[in-house]
């Protein structure tokens, strides 16, 4: 293998390993992230159905001492009064049944009919009130000629004066009913019972399965569960319906108010898909930067054979070597424009800047309960990953003098998407900032994320160039007409020369500032004209410098 063919496997091999380092950390950083969230969906969820049966619980807990219930006897002795107040109580709240019966589970009164004796788990709750507990209990309810319906039965008991329970109220809530509520909702959570049966779900594809060792087993024909722990996360791998996750993580927690366990499946494809950005944008950096050294040490290499054949030339041609080796530096330095890949560390400093911002954000809403803001502000961070993504491709179509067709833009859409990504920088530096735009739509041919990366680098060297002003004032227009125009002016000390300020590596900053690589402006300059633009900058008479962009307009 050559020098070469082993410095690239290194570099390969070194991107590689990097690559899924910084994945790993990234998607142990989006679990505990996704976990919190998780944990607060799921208290919702549980918070949400024991609210729900605490009404129902209340309910027969207040019918339970009303009088009509009171004057029900053994015999027939206010039983139609008794019926009509439980009709109507059932009329009113969607329950399925109530029943006035005795302590031994002898039916006094009862709002609809009751078929045969009473299935095992309303006699276990008739048992604990006739103890003078609040009985409850659940199971399937059938009636004939109707699908069984899952039921939560409450039995309050009622007490006689004397001591002693003398009726029992037994109330059957219609399960389903709660779950029309919050079915479809996310995450996909579920509520097992003692023996380990999905009794209520926002899921319905997976109600009526059973849990081993906290694992569900899926019904006939369904594949299995696959499971592993990653930084003491239970993460499962599943593929039991379009509406339920392939790769989620499990949370728990314990209802003994319910007598339930409340269970949540938490999609990871979002912290996947994070963590997986993350890996991809560190993977392109690592690579242009080792494909700029391999290409200057491969460069160098020429330099030194060519200088090494022009140093035999005779003194006579000193003169012309020195116009050669000029002409060679220039060339040099236009090259590797294109192939560093259009200055990619300047043109993603502001949006990394946003999405450590916006994750900040998030962190904090999640410490304060506040998951929808948190998950606003993943939205965000979603939304500038993407437009990293889109800069990074047209910065390489740059490089390589590729072009995307101009279409129809919306100008001040442009410019708030340009100001969204400098604002942090405008305030910190304490500019004020003046926005001329007229009311309505201004439209003009050319590339939404190329214009904005202009715009943004116009502005953050306004904002430079008034470093050192006591008076910072930055003022953008945008000018609708046959060619319309966006014009950004600053107060700062203005442009040494003019004539040379889109060449490239030209920079007025001091020498070795990491902004002073001077490609900005020459960058700017190639990609507006990529879409039929123009771009040109001078000084203005009262002070200050103004850039201004100027691009086809559109009809309509």
């Amino acid at each position: 293998m050559s020098r070469l063919g082993t410095i690239l496997a290194i570099l390969a091999t070194l991107v590689g390993v990097l690559s899924v380092a910084v994945f790993q950390v990234g998607y142990r950083q989006s679990l505990r992230a996704l976990a919190q969230r998780g944990a607060s969906d799921l208290q919702l969820a549980a918070d949400r159905l024991t609210g729900q049966l605490q009404r129902y619980q209340d309910l027969a807990v207040l019918l339970i001492e009303h009088p009509s219930l009171g004057a029900v006897r053994y015999g027939s002795s206010g039983r139609s009064e008794a019926e009509a107040l439980l009709l109507w109580a059932i009329d009113r709240t969607g329950v399925l049944n109530m029943a006035y019966v005795t302590p031994e589970g002898r039916i006094l009164a009862a709002a609809r009919p009751v078929e045969g004796k009473f299935p095992d788990y309303v006699q276990r709750a008739i048992a604990r009130a006739r103890a003078g507990a609040l009985g409850t209990g659940h199971g399937l309810v059938a009636r004939p000629g109707e699908t069984p319906q899952r039921a939560y039965v409450f039995a309050a008991p009622r007490f006689r004066e004397g001591g002693g329970v003398e009726g029992i109220l037994l109330l059957s809530v219609n399960v389903e009913l709660l779950e029309q509520e919050w079915r479809g909702d996310r995450p996909a959570v579920f509520f097992t019972d003692a023996a380990g049966e999905v009794y209520i779900s926002n899921r319905s594809e997976i109600l009526g399965w059973q849990s081993e060792n906290l694992a569900l087993v899926p019904q006939d024909g369904v594949p299995p569960l696959s499971r592993r722990q990653v930084a003491g996360f239970d993460l499962w791998r599943i593929d039991w319906g379009p509406y339920l996750p392939r790769r989620a993580l499990h949370l728990s927690r314990d209802l003994p108010q319910v007598g339930m366990r409340a269970e949540a499946l938490i999609d990871l494809a979002p912290g996947r898909r994070l963590a997986m950005l993350q890996a991809a944008v560190v993977a392109l950096v690592l690579l242009t930067l080792g494909a700029v050294l391999v290409v200057l040490w491969d460069r160098r290499r020429a330099l030194s054979a060519v200088n090494a054949r022009l140093e035999q030339r005779v003194e006579a041609r000193t003169a012309e070597l020195k116009r050669a080796q000029d002409e060679l530096v220039q060339a040099g330095k236009l090259s590797a424009l294109g192939q560093m890949s259009a200055g990619l560390s300047h043109e993603l400093n502001q949006p990394l800047m946003a999405i450590r911002q916006f994750a900040e954000n998030g962190t904090l809403f999640l410490e304060k309960d506040k998951p929808e803001r948190a998950a606003a502000n993943l939205s965000r961070i979603a939304e500038l990953a993407g437009r990293m993504g889109r800069i990074i491709r047209n910065l390489r179509a740059f490089a390589r003098q590729e072009a995307e067709p101009a279409r129809r833009i919306e100008l001040g859409q442009v410019l708030d998407t340009a100001l969204e990504m400098t604002e942090a920088r405008i305030a910190k530096e304490g500019v004020a900032l003046q926005i001329d735009r007229p009311a309505g739509q201004v439209r003009a041919m050319g590339g939404e994320v190329r214009l904005a990366q202009v715009l943004v680098n116009l502005i953050t060297n306004a904002v430079d160039a008034m470093g050192e002003t006591e008076d910072k004032r930055l003022r953008i227009s945008l000018l609708p007409g046959a060619r319309p125009q966006i014009r950004v002016a600053d107060s700062g000390p203005g442009i040494e020369s003019p004539e040379k300020i889109f060449d490239p590596f030209y920079s007025t900053k001091e020498v070795g500032a990491s902004e002073g690589m001077g490609l900005g402006l020459s960058i700017s300059y190639g990609l507006v004209q990529s879409f039929g633009g123009a771009i040109r900058g001078r000084n203005l008479p009262a002070g200050g410098a103004e850039f201004t962009v100027e691009l086809d307009g559109v009809d309509g």
